[in-house]
């Protein structure tokens, strides 16, 4: 069982996308995966058809009343698994603080799931965080095995993958070990020189932990969360579909995911 969260602090970079079609690849692989919408705008969730009615239909009554996980998990038609959020979860930052209890609460929920037989041993979880350093993304954080950083190949998108890494930096000192990253170039175009001086600047920034895999510029990748599709479901054989394939196959070979 292998939890993967999804974060950057800025929006606009292939977050929610990533967190979906990591997801739905995993899918595609019989692995069963399942995601947790810990963003209050709910777009996991939207997208693969499953919608919360209220605040206690969803990962919000985790933080409201320690509801279980497994009591929360809807399934999509995409394949894929999910524990939807609400609007309330926008709350948990004034209601709950942010103390140790506050941003613990989802890896004790997480690991009381892989000592159980609910999830599954084998079973990934996929994280989509909100794009904010909050009680939400620490959840997340301290839950994760690993943490999947998009990056979007412009710069302002590069400064924000630097203020994680500090940000990271500074939590490890409380986790007392190094939180596993794997930072990915989203929205890709070898022909803009700004896409390809963005990579260098990450490779240099950044090491091994920057994937080969690049999601490229895809037309196709755009229009699938309208059409409320995976982007294996809206174009299977696009160069979106293609490379999120290539990016589990990476992630699974190099043992980020077990």
């Amino acid at each position: 069982m292998t939890i993967v969260a999804v974060f950057n602090q800025k929006g606009g970079v292939g977050k929610t996308t990533t967190a979906l079609n990591l997801a739905a690849a995993l899918a595609r692989r019989g692995r069963q995966p399942v995601g947790i919408d810990l963003d209050p705008q709910a777009q996991f969730g939207s997208i693969l058809g499953v919608a919360a009615h209220s605040g206690d239909d969803s990962i919000y009554s985790l933080f409201q009343r320690n509801r279980p996980l497994c009591e929360t998990i809807r399934q999509s038609a995409s394949g894929i698994s999910i524990i939807p959020s609400h609007a309330e979860l926008s709350k948990v930052d004034a209601m709950y603080g942010k103390g140790y209890n506050a941003i613990n609460r989802l890896n004790i929920s997480l690991q009381a799931e892989r000592q159980g037989s609910a999830g599954g041993i084998n079973t990934p979880w996929v994280i989509d965080c909100c794009p904010m350093v909050s009680v939400l993304s620490l959840n997340a954080i301290f839950a994760s095995d690993g943490i999947i950083i998009p990056i979007s190949a412009d710069h302002l998108s590069f400064k924000g993958a630097i203020q994680i890494s500090k940000t990271l930096h500074a939590l490890e000192q409380v986790l007392k070990h190094r939180v596993n990253r794997r930072y990915l170039l989203t929205r890709f175009d070898s022909r803009r020189r700004m896409a390809r001086d963005v990579l260098l600047m990450a490779e240099k920034e950044f090491g091994a932990d920057v994937c080969r895999t690049l999601i490229s510029e895809n037309v196709s990748l755009a229009e699938s969360p309208a059409l409320n599709k995976t982007i294996f479901e809206h174009a299977p054989n696009s160069s979106g579909a293609q490379n999120y394939d290539a990016l589990l196959d990476e992630l699974l070979a190099d043992g980020f995911i077990e």
